[in-house]
């Protein structure tokens, strides 16, 4: 299991290139598509949308379970701080993004376009559907995720089977993205475009992503000067207390996450490269394969900015309180991010349904667009890595690594 967006040999084209395809496809289409053939999309996407909301508290409980688990096995006072200064970043940087996001999007995103075009769409309707409910809701898989998942840690210094049971569940939902979702997932947006198109609003939507990508793009910057000029505090070696020098030795990571979207792929760079900026082998060795799995500041990041933009969109109502609570389960959720392309937002579609009120459509166009901008998030994760393995070489002095990991 790791961070982020992994790609499979199947996908010779990667998910991005068939996500752009499929929305130029069904902008193209929506022009020219007589509304029976659009209800077949639009009866596909209604089914599909039902089955992606039946898998998401099982993927919860699988990823989200197995990871506690892991962690609690081995839980070390090195694993313990680096776990904590990885969650602790991945929420500022989502209160962060909110903050900012919040003051700019308002003066570069009007609601009233979208608001006036969908007063007088009327979406294409789909010839049938099949409910398939979840087992249960997302906020009660997460609960039932860390019971299963710090009992399990728990039980297993006595040999318990339960880690090997909930390692193989996790192996079946990742299958089933794998190999039904992930394919299907260029077909789904493709009917949402298709739709939106024949109602009217896609030129909203994609003026909307347009501003958004850019003001992620600079956040994404200016997040890892952030990061690195705290790190830069914690480097033990003077020429290393240059934030711009330390960010610029993990260039090499940055650019081969942006080539490979996959953190996985990039761990033998990132590591490489951190221990050229100063951290003991040891230290960079134990941080930078833990934080692939566990540090989400790039993506959290994007996520928060993504849903906010369209809740603006949308002329949804909002508040601080509302999104600290939703970075702080983000940054949770996220963690069990299976290895898959788009993980980490397959992974929060859950909570965003049910604590900002996303729609499936919402979830649809929140997949488009943070896809759009895959690599650079993979890319701002792995990058700030380094910043955190800086501070953690500073916290366990090497000399005591082999007691406290």
């Amino acid at each position: 299991m790791i961070k982020n967006n992994e790609r499979t040999a199947k996908h010779r084209l990667g998910l991005l290139p068939l996500i752009i395809l499929a929305i130029a496809a069904g902008i193209g289409a929506g022009y020219i598509v007589p509304e029976w053939l659009a209800r077949v999309f639009m009866t596909f996407n209604a089914v599909f949308s039902q089955f992606l909301g039946f898998t998401i508290p099982l993927l919860i409980i699988a990823f989200v379970a197995s990871a506690i688990a892991d962690i609690g096995r081995s839980a070390g006072k090195m694993l313990i701080v680096t776990a904590l200064l990885a969650y602790v970043a991945t929420f500022c940087a989502g209160m962060g993004s909110y903050l900012t996001c919040s003051w700019c999007f308002p003066k570069l995103i009007s609601a009233s376009a979208y608001i006036a075009t969908e007063a007088t769409a009327s979406d294409i309707p789909p010839y049938f559907t099949i409910e398939m409910p979840a087992v249960m809701s997302v906020m009660s898989a997460l609960i039932l995720a860390f019971i299963i998942g710090l009992g399990t840690a728990r039980l297993n210094n006595a040999g318990s089977p339960l880690l090997g049971l909930l390692n193989d569940f996790r192996d079946i939902i990742m299958m089933v993205i794998n190999r039904a979702i992930i394919p299907l997932l260029p077909l789904y947006i493709f009917g949402i475009f298709l739709n939106m198109t024949m109602v009217g609003e896609v030129g909203t939507i994609l003026a909307t992503f347009i501003k958004v990508i850019a003001v992620i793009f600079a956040l994404h910057v200016l997040l890892l000067v952030i990061q690195f000029s705290i790190a830069a505090l914690f480097a033990r070696k003077p020429v290393s207390h240059n934030p711009f020098k330390l960010l610029w030795g993990m260039m090499p990571a940055y650019f081969t996450a942006l080539g490979t979207q996959s953190s996985a792929a990039t761990i033998p760079v990132t590591l490489e490269q951190t221990v050229r900026n100063g951290v003991s082998s040891q230290v960079a060795g134990f941080v930078i394969p833990l934080c692939a799995t566990i540090h989400m500041s790039g993506s959290t990041l994007k996520i928060v900015a993504c849903a906010l933009a369209l809740m603006i969109t949308h002329g949804m109502d909002y508040n601080i309180t509302q999104f600290a609570g939703f970075i702080a389960m983000l940054g949770i959720s996220i963690i069990a991010a299976p290895g898959v392309p788009g993980g980490a937002i397959m992974a929060s579609l859950g909570i965003l349904s049910s604590m900002l009120g996303f729609s499936q459509a919402d979830n649809a166009l929140m997949i488009a667009l943070y896809i759009s901008m895959d690599s650079f998030g993979t890319a701002c994760n792995v990058t700030g890595d380094g910043a955190l393995a800086i501070i953690v070489d500073r916290i366990f002095p090497t000399r005591s690594i082999a007691n406290q990991a």
